[in-house]
């Protein structure tokens, strides 16, 4: 299992239009790579807004990471305070029900 985590500093009071787009637009971009098992979004207190996608090989992982960081360039520069950064690796730890 890997997992290709993206996160970056929104601006504040911008939560509920991050999800929106990102709903509407990278769910969809992450879904469609082979291999994809899962994703998850964080959005917390201090701004930071955390992406995190499994998949069972680390090409999906990387993949996911190259197209999500292009799509979060084009759609949600403005909601941002920064870049994006990306990394992938394998999952060393997990656990569930």
């Amino acid at each position: 299992m890997y997992a290709a985590i993206r996160q970056a500093k929104a601006k504040p009071g911008s939560a509920d239009e991050l999800a929106r787009r990102i709903k509407k637009g990278a769910i969809s971009i992450v879904s469609s790579v082979p291999g994809f098992m899962g994703y998850y979004v964080i959005y917390s207190g201090d701004d930071t807004i955390t992406a995190i996608s499994v998949f069972d090989k680390v090409e999906g992982a990387e993949e996911s990471n190259r197209r999500a960081v292009a799509w979060i360039e084009k759609n949600l520069g403005p909601l941002l305070a920064g870049d994006a950064h990306a990394t992938a690796g394998p999952v060393i730890v997990h656990s569930l029900p």
